[in-house]
Order: C-alpha cells, then structure tokens, then sequence
C-alpha cells in the first residue's frame, strides 16, 4: 500500500491554514484527514476539565504545565500523522511549528514520508487585524512567530491568503498535486542548531 501525502501548511497562527483545510476536505476529488494540533490540545483540556471538573488544590504556573505537557501532546500529534500515512490516508498537516526543537522533532519524524511542504503566506499587519477580528488569539501571537516560521526559502507551492481565498488556496494545492510534479523541498531542510540558554 502506497504511503498517504502530507500536506504540510506551514504559517502562523491566523494565516489561513485551517480555512484552506477546510476547503481541501470538502472537495470530492482527493481524499483528506484534517489533524490540527489544536484539537489534541483542545481534546485533552475537555478531557481534564470533564474528569476533574473541581478546582485544583494547588496553582500552577503557565510555564510550568506546558513544560509537562507540550512534548507529550505533540509527540503523540507526530505519531498519529505518521501513522495515518503509513495506512495509506492523505493528511492535512496544521500546526506552528515555532522553535528548532520542534522543528527537529518534526524533521526526524517525518523526512522521509512524501511531504508536501506549502508556504502559507500572510504579512504581519493581515495577521494582527485577523487576530483582533477573530477575538479568539492573543494578540501580537502570530507577529511574534512571524520570523521563526517564515524562515524558509524553499517551499514545493507558496500561497498567499491576502491574495487567494481559501477556496483559491486549496484548489492551487489540488493542482500542484494532480500535476505529479516532484515535490522534494522538505527533504532539502537541515536541522537547526538549539540554543543553550
């Protein structure tokens, strides 16, 4: 059984990603599995919040819960992608990749499954108005991950959600996928250096 594409979309918080996401699972031509690392994040919250609805008997800080919890969740958010692929099924790919951490823990995972790596385009200015549209997102997030994820510059397809809508987006991934052109630009990425601090 061949291995299932990943169409990785790569962008900040509020580019586009889940609205072009939504638009690739509707269309009836390829298959599509949506894994949006905010639903593992959002699953295991309601599941802590049903199973212990009490309040705790201790604060805790911020820092401190995602020290504990971050690389479990997005460690199993890696192993459920890879494993789909494995099963032959085409995933959608959305999360912020947004340190060299987690930029290496992804690049090991899945460098050698056949990866579509999209830029998912957007200017800080785009962002910051969606952010406060939205209402929904700490505002400045995605100015703040704008030059950790936007520093590539070799993408297999770029989009730009300023220009294209969501509809205009997804159906320039189709194409790029229906033409069977090579798309090797995530095998070209090197691994980043992770500061000591």
């Amino acid at each position: 059984m061949k291995q299932g594409i990943l169409v990785f979309l790569n962008g900040t918080s509020s580019s586009g990603k889940t609205s072009i996401s939504t638009e690739l699972i509707n269309q009836k031509e390829i298959l599509f599995y949506h894994l949006s690392i905010d639903d593992f994040f959002n699953n295991y919250n309601d599941f802590i919040n049903n199973k212990f609805p009490d309040e705790p008997t201790r604060e805790i800080d911020h820092q401190v819960v995602s020290q504990i919890l971050d690389d479990s969740i997005f460690s199993v958010y890696h192993s459920t992608i890879k494993l789909l692929s494995e099963m032959g099924f085409n995933v959608i790919v959305d999360t912020v990749i947004d340190n060299n951490k987690r930029f290496n823990e992804f690049l090991d995972q899945f460098f050698d499954q056949p990866t579509i790596f999209i830029g998912v385009r957007c200017s800080k200015e785009e962002l910051i108005r969606r952010e406060q549209t939205r209402g929904d997102r700490q505002i400045g997030l995605a100015a703040s991950q704008f030059s950790k994820v936007y520093c590539f510059n070799e993408y297999d397809l770029e989009v730009n959600t300023e220009e294209l809508s969501p509809t205009e987006c997804a159906e320039k991934i189709l194409s790029f996928i229906k033409s069977d052109q090579d798309y090797s630009a995530f095998k070209k990425l090197s691994k980043r250096e992770i500061s000591v601090s």
